[in-house]
């Protein structure tokens, strides 16, 4: 199976801060399927590092206070490009990002507090019934990884 991952779970540094959130758990499934790495924030231009960005009242703000909302939809649409070319059959994104988090997401204060929603590229991945899962959930993307 192909999988689309947040190429910050496998090691690559694209995280905003210029690191990176490698998960030993999604690295092993490479052993098994075919790990398809984006990063929806670098493919909407957005530089590495970067001012942290959160949803606020349904726009990506960052932390110096610019509107990235068109970036993050850019980044979403290239990284779905990414999925269908690649012939990906599900995702596993990283938790609570601005493009990535499918729940619970950052609340835009910048302080941490965390409320339901779903990052940008999360959010296209869900309403086209993709299956989409974070590293989190590792008990619920092995049952769809045991069963492929």
């Amino acid at each position: 199976m192909r999988i689309l991952v947040s190429a910050c779970l496998i090691g690559l540094c694209t995280r905003y801060d210029g690191g990176h959130s490698q998960n030993e758990n999604v690295l092993a499934l490479a052993k098994r399927h075919i790990l398809v790495p984006v990063c929806p924030e670098q493919l909407g231009g957005l530089p590495t590092p970067r001012p942290p960005c959160e949803i606020r009242m349904g726009k990506v703000m960052s932390s110096d206070g610019r509107d990235r909302t068109t970036m993050f939809e850019s980044g979403a649409q290239q990284a779905l490009f990414v999925y269908k070319v690649a012939g990906c059959q599900a995702a596993i994104l990283k938790a609570r990002s601005p493009s990535c988090g499918k729940g619970p997401v950052y609340d835009g204060s910048f302080t941490g507090r965390l409320i339901d929603g779903q990052g940008v590229f999360a959010k296209m991945l869900n309403e086209m019934s993709i299956p989409v899962y974070d590293e989190e959930e590792k008990d619920k993307w092995e049952k769809l990884l045991a069963d492929s």
